[in-house]
């Protein structure tokens, strides 16, 4: 239907923001990765992956156990929330989503808010609106995309969250909520209401 209009989820970009102290003592670059663990988040491609530094975990769900058995160089932060989460984000280098079937991760958005550019797999939606933007790499290979992603602008990363703000979600929602109004005003008007 054409009344069908685009209102973005929007990300707390003033908690969610680049901070100077990291909360991190572990040898860098440190990889961040924030899931629910379980199997459809495909978290072993990034496990998996033979990188240099730090490969973090943040989040909990059935398969943390087995994934911890299976990769126990990285470090599994269990779930976080609110200002220590927001640390966690900020903290890292680059942010890995290995996910290849969701388009839209509000995780991305928390992610780039913090000023962390993404390294993922090609895919539609939103990660191809960020690789676009300059502010993610996409490869079948996952570790070449994280490596490559360690050299992307950080302050970039966060301008393009900012377009996904609760400020930015909210007038985005009115404005639809206008035009609807105003689209039913002439209908109306021309008798096709």
């Amino acid at each position: 239907s054409s009344d069908l209009m685009l209102w973005s989820r929007g990300v707390d970009t003033a908690l969610f923001k680049p901070r100077d102290e990291s909360v991190f003592d572990l040898p860098r670059p440190i990889y961040l990765c924030v899931a629910r663990l379980a199997v459809e988040k495909n978290l072993e491609a990034f496990l998996s992956l033979d990188l240099e530094g730090s490969k973090v975990i943040v989040g909990d769900g059935p398969d943390r156990a087995r994934l911890q058995s299976l990769y126990p160089d990285a470090h599994f932060l269990g779930a976080q929330f609110g200002e220590d989460l927001a640390r966690s984000y900020a903290s890292a280098d680059v942010f890995v989503f290995p996910s290849r079937t969701e388009t839209f991760g509000l995780v991305l958005l928390e992610a780039l808010a913090s000023g962390v550019p993404v390294a993922a797999f090609p895919g539609e939606g939103l990660i191809r609106d960020v690789a676009h933007a300059g502010s993610a790499v996409l490869h079948d290979d996952l570790t070449v995309a994280a490596r490559q992603a360690l050299t992307l602008s950080r302050t970039h990363a966060r301008a393009f969250a900012a377009q996904f703000s609760f400020e930015q979600s909210t007038r985005q929602f009115f404005e639809n909520v206008q035009r609807g109004m105003e689209s039913f005003d002439s209908s109306l008007r021309d008798g096709s209401g």
